[in-house]
């Protein structure tokens, strides 16, 4: 039998949508609480689009495991071939005699954006940048970016080099968990590589100088493209990842990113609505010593809930009984769901708060009577209303 049981949390007060009032102002757009793995907000992010220099952070992350492998060091010099100083748009200003460290090349792309940097990276990692290419897609795939694909290691407009914004989000959130030894780049503020190109030294990050906790990670912009920004921001014990896209000039994408962030932070505070251990529910014991047992959460639940508008939360314990003795202290009964409205459920498994042993034999009896007599009664019942 399927046994459904609302439980109400206590005083826990729950705000009405708060979120459904915002509209971005990106073509597409991506918001995640890192601490609660929370997605907050998404508008057509898993559509594949030109991702310009965001794309990027995926050079970042082949170049941050091949650190992490010991395949190369930070003072790993690479080589810059013409066609890596031959590259347009945003650069460091390599050039053939250049050695530039795997330190300073990680600088030049995050700070400088230097397409030139990215080439020298591929080219040093994989042979070639096609080659490379065909690494990141791989490695795309294995991390769970099924929306991506990648044509160069710079985010140069190609056909077919796309990435979505969901994909951009879950590669940032991997840059700032996986990598934390390497992350504070992503907050640097200048780095003019042998002082060249004073014009070109600084991070286009509109947000690390506001004091609102920003510090990364990566812009980007194309006529195709928009202006674009994969931002995250920590406030407290919170971290938030975003991304936003099809922003019609550099104005427009500072004023969408500190929305964006003022939003995130200011409408949802973070809540343990259920303690670990915490009594739920009982439910129904069959052959037991005991009629009941009790449900607790096996853990704590924390969620964001809206700050504005309260009003009661509801949890939804749900499990299949009645449960057949014995039963041992800790044993998973079932499973409790709080429904946000808007935002991902939140579940916690329900188990058991002790040991119900076997009934013996006479009460086993009993129960075995008994229900025989409910049986019989109930097809007795069954066949007088045919």
């Amino acid at each position: 039998m399927f046994t459904r049981c609302f439980a109400a949390l206590f005083a826990l007060m729950l705000a009405l949508p708060a979120w459904a009032s915002f509209e971005t102002r990106a073509t597409a757009a991506y918001v995640y609480d890192v601490t609660t793995e929370t997605v907050l907000l998404t508008k057509d992010a898993t559509t594949p689009l030109p991702p310009a220099s965001m794309s990027k952070l995926m050079t970042l992350n082949m170049l941050f495991e091949a650190l992490r492998q010991g395949r190369v060091q930070m003072d790993t010099p690479f080589g810059v071939s013409t066609r890596a100083k031959n590259m347009g748009g945003s650069t460091m200003f390599l050039n053939e005699r250049d050695r530039p460290t795997v330190e300073e090349l990680i600088q030049g792309i995050v700070v400088n954006s230097g397409n030139d940097a990215c080439v020298v990276v591929a080219e040093g990692l994989a042979g070639t940048e096609e080659a490379f290419a065909a690494k990141m897609n791989q490695r795309a795939k294995a991390l769970g970016m099924d929306n991506s694909n990648f044509v160069n290691a710079s985010g140069w407009p190609a056909e077919g080099h796309r990435m979505s914004m969901e994909d951009l989000g879950i590669l940032a959130t991997r840059l700032i968990t996986e990598f934390p030894e390497y992350y504070g780049y992503f907050a640097q503020t200048e780095f003019p590589f042998d002082g060249r190109a004073p014009q070109n030294r600084f991070n286009r990050n509109p947000l690390l100088k506001l004091g609102n906790g920003a510090d990364g990670l990566k812009t980007g912009h194309t006529q195709e493209a928009g202006y674009g920004l994969v931002g995250s921001a920590a406030q407290g014990d919170r971290r938030i990842v975003f991304v936003i896209t099809g922003m019609q000039s550099e104005t427009a994408r500072a004023e969408e990113a500190e929305r964006v962030v003022n939003w995130a932070f200011r409408q949802f505070v973070e809540r343990t609505v259920v303690k670990k251990g915490q009594h739920i529910t009982k439910a129904s014991v069959w052959m037991g010593m005991e009629p009941e047992v009790g449900l607790v959460a096996a853990e704590d639940i924390e969620i964001l809930v809206p700050a504005l508008q309260l009003e009661n939360l509801i949890g939804d314990a749900m499990y299949t009984g009645p449960f057949k003795a014995p039963i041992t202290a800790g044993q998973p009964l079932g499973e409790m769901v709080i429904k946000l409205d808007g935002l991902p459920d939140a579940k916690v498994s329900l188990l058991a708060d002790r040991n119900i042993g076997e009934a013996g034999f006479m009460p086993r009896l009993r129960l075995a009577a008994e229900k025989l007599f409910r049986d019989f009664t109930a097809e007795a019942e069954a066949a007088g209303a045919e």
